[in-house]
């Protein structure tokens, strides 16, 4: 029997994915079944067991993907310098994915995972795994900020992180009942915001 090439598992497992992501974004995590999943991708429910032995499995693979995109962001707001210029990219980065339709797919299905962390504490431990790196990437940004002079030190940085995370999870909550809500307007908004409270830029 030939052997499988590593690319065909890797588009296999792509294909799962995004038929997964459809499903779930759609019909909600509840309501959506494997069976779907397999009508979605086009394949036997046999096919779909050799990669993931059930919903949570998947769930599982689209967080890490999207965990590893957002390590992404962090990188970009590394190279900006950190500290204040770091706050600023890591939003323009995170705010302009908002305009790709497939991300905010995703961050639809994402709502669905928060909903579901509320139960489950397997998802709750994932998406926690999620959410607390990039907090706390963003308040070492900001103790980067105070020691260079660019922000008041009585900021808690661990406060300003997470009001900067709740400014972007409330857009995508905000997106998902408004799709045609306007991103550039409120990153500019947001990016005022912050910068009544940073230096003015160079």
């Amino acid at each position: 029997m030939p052997r499988v090439s590593d690319e065909h598992l890797d588009a296999r497992r792509r294909q799962i994915i995004d038929a997964a992501i459809v499903c779930f974004a759609r019909d909600g995590f509840h309501r959506a079944t494997m069976q779907d999943v397999c009508r979605e991708a086009g394949l036997s429910p046999g096919a779909i067991y050799r990669y993931f032995p059930g919903k949570d499995a998947i769930i599982e693979a689209i967080a890490d993907e999207r965990h590893a995109r957002e390590a992404g962001f962090m990188e970009l707001a590394r190279a900006a310098g950190g500290g204040a210029e770091g706050i600023r990219a890591l939003g323009r980065a995170s705010f302009a994915s908002l305009a790709d339709p497939d991300e905010r797919l995703r961050r639809r299905l994402g709502l669905q995972v928060w909903a579901e962390a509320l139960r489950n504490p397997r998802i709750r431990k994932l998406v926690m795994r999620g959410t607390r790196p990039p907090r706390a990437a963003m308040a070492q940004m900001v103790r980067e900020a105070q020691e260079r002079g660019e922000l008041a030190d009585d900021i808690d940085p661990e406060a300003f992180a997470r009001a900067m995370l709740a400014l972007f999870q409330g857009f995508i909550l905000q997106q998902a009942w408004e799709p045609d809500a306007d991103v550039a307007a409120y990153l500019e908004t947001c990016e005022a915001m912050v910068d009544a409270l940073l230096p003015a830029r160079a």
